[in-house]
């Protein structure tokens, strides 16, 4: 992903994102590398697209693309299994930074 994609997607702090904008920045991401379409419920460790080595690729997009730090007890890997749940971790981490 270009730098120009990333501020593309980057919410400014505070601000709402709708669950579909995320699945869908997602789904844009992994397509590009892992190079296979993926569906947003699709569990991506047991389907061999992506391994847990690359997860934490997956926590540095999401910190970078979403200004959000994953730490602790949300970097399980249930968090990264499916587009779904990376959409939800996102939404849950940037509630609890503005609440």
């Amino acid at each position: 992903m270009t730098a120009e994609q990333d501020v593309a997607v980057a919410p400014l702090p505070g601000e709402l994102l709708p669950v579909e904008s995320i699945e869908s920045a997602l789904i844009e991401f992994l397509a590009g590398t892992v190079k296979s379409d993926v569906a947003s419920d699709q569990d991506l460790f047991a389907s061999g697209l992506v391994s847990s080595m690359f997860a934490m690729q997956l926590v540095v997009h999401l910190e970078s693309a979403y200004d959000i730090a994953i730490i602790g007890p949300e970097l399980k890997l249930d968090n990264f299994r499916t587009v779904q749940a990376m959409a939800d971790l996102v939404l849950r981490l940037r509630a609890s930074a503005d609440g």
